[in-house]
């Protein structure tokens, strides 16, 4: 029973460790694009250069499309350090292009959809750690409907339809919702999986759990903020 009780307080232990080190990171890669997109919307420079040229940011765009794939497909294959560098990197290049928020809504608008994104993202959050249903069957249908909202994003570049810009939004939002809950949940079974791991593998599943958090968080922030906010005249 010693025994028994020891191997549980020390799941519980690595669990807490892992919850901690993934919503550190997260608190880590949104400060440092929060940072990074102030800096570049108060830099004419800096705006001349990423915004002034149309390739620019489909540059990077390609490069954070490339971040995200080497640290979720090679996660297990590099050093817990240089996974941390490379969500960083994919932090400040994401920062990059959020600058623009700066010069298209207002300070408050920008305030207000963080206030309601943080505590949407809150509430979906814990509702993913402590439900007792299985979210598992959510991951395909969740998945299937981002890569349809991607496809209606791709068409409506060139359309410029503000009906199904609403409805993007719209739909958007209740995807990053449910894939909080389900992202969440997928952490918290991974913890539990790896109860024996060591330190090191745990680390290196605190980033991607990072990552999907912070990729959710982001694209939750910004549906909010072309719901809620009010454009710079």
């Amino acid at each position: 029973m010693l025994q028994s009780a020891y191997v549980s307080n020390l799941s519980k232990t690595k669990m807490n460790f892992l919850l901690r080190s993934v919503y550190n990171w997260m608190m880590v890669g949104l400060l440092v694009s929060g940072l990074t997109a102030f800096m570049v919307a108060n830099s004419q420079i800096l705006t001349h250069i990423i915004f002034g040229n149309p390739y620019m940011i489909w540059v990077l765009f390609f490069i954070e499309l490339g971040l995200v794939i080497a640290i979720s497909a090679g996660i297990y294959k590099m050093d817990v350090s240089t996974a941390r560098v490379l969500f960083i990197l994919f932090s400040f290049i994401d920062g990059m292009t959020l600058g623009s928020i700066f010069l298209i809504f207002t300070s408050t608008s920008i305030a207000t959809a963080f206030f309601i994104a943080a505590l949407t993202f809150g509430v979906m959050s814990l509702y993913g750690y402590f439900t007792d249903t299985d979210l598992s069957s959510w991951g395909n249908m969740l998945l299937a409907a981002l890569i349809g909202i991607i496809i209606a994003m791709v068409v409506n570049f060139f359309l410029k339809s503000a009906a199904l810009e609403w409805w993007i939004d719209v739909i958007g939002v209740i995807i990053f919702v449910g894939l909080t809950a389900y992202d969440t949940q997928k952490i918290k079974q991974l913890g539990e999986e790896m109860s024996n791991g060591s330190k090191e593998a745990l680390s290196r599943v605190a980033i991607v759990g990072a990552l999907s958090l912070y990729l959710d968080f982001i694209n939750l922030f910004l549906m909010f903020l072309e719901f809620f906010g009010n454009r710079r005249d």
